[in-house]
């Protein structure tokens, strides 16, 4: 298969070459991971230091093209915002929402400052987010791994022997391990994250509690009704009715439509 570049080292060399000429130096490693733990740290001095980094003449040229290159170092930032977040314990599913949701925004911009601006918004929302995890210190590899597992499996009846086969531990060692960092079980974590998903459908859906004990994978409506009530303190039912939120509907009449139908499946939502 051909090759896209040829000789790596040379041009590699060349541009060092050419930066040297130009007095040229990109910032230091040390001084572009601080604004990285100091986000991990939740600490407000992370957005005002990242600003600085994203506006200095020493970041990269990864495009000829201005308003492409910020893009570029715009990803290349989410990316490492993300992971510093989920190392420092934000759930990894929120944090890569996240990520995906400011890069998609980025990629709607049409000037640089644009961009800037945007960047410093997600700055501020990782910072806030890390300020407001109880601990800073990481969480363990098979604790992420466990996590990662049952996020992305909130459809199915999980069990702790897959979670534990998935983290690479005994499901014994692994429910200690992630209780010792958490302060949750494993099945307090399952059911959270499930009653997390299930809040969101009542928000931004109309779909009715028979369908989202299905999704979730709820044994019956009334076993959903009944873990809803006892985690969040009021039923499906009357925290849709206090929540729903017709305006993320993005057409106007659909947006009536599926809010008439919320309010009225509400009604008979927790019969």
């Amino acid at each position: 298969m051909k090759r896209m570049i040829n000789n790596p080292d040379d041009l590699i060399a060349y541009r060092e070459y050419l930066n040297r000429e130009l007095s040229f130096r990109h910032h230091s490693y040390e001084r572009e991971m601080r604004q990285y733990e100091l986000m991990r740290a939740g600490d407000a001095a992370a957005v005002e230091e990242s600003r600085m980094m994203f506006s200095s003449a020493s970041k990269g040229s990864l495009s000829k093209d201005a308003l492409r290159n910020i893009k570029y170092l715009f990803v290349a930032s989410a990316t490492l915002v993300t992971r510093f977040a989920i190392a420092g314990g934000l759930n990894p599913e929120t944090a890569y929402n996240a990520s995906d949701l400011y890069i998609n925004r980025m990629d709607e911009c049409l000037t640089e400052d644009e961009v800037r601006i945007l960047h410093s918004e997600m700055f501020e929302y990782f910072t806030r987010q890390m300020a407001g995890v109880g601990r800073r210190d990481s969480y363990s590899r098979p604790v992420l791994m466990a996590m990662e597992f049952i996020d992305g499996r909130l459809q199915d009846h999980i069990r702790i022997a897959e979670v534990a086969e998935y983290a690479g531990l005994n499901p014994s060692y692994l429910s200690t391990l992630f209780r010792k960092e958490t302060g949750m079980t494993l099945s307090g974590y399952i059911m959270e994250r499930k009653m997390d998903s299930a809040k969101n459908m009542l928000k931004y859906s109309s779909f009715p509690a028979s369908e989202i004990s299905a999704i979730l994978g709820f044994s019956s409506q009334s076993h959903f009704i009944r873990s809803f009530k006892s985690l969040v303190g009021c039923t499906p039912g009357e925290f849709r009715r206090t929540h729903y939120r017709e305006e993320f509907f993005p057409e106007k009449e659909n947006s009536k439509a599926a809010g008439a139908e919320a309010r009225s499946a509400a009604e008979a939502m927790d019969e």
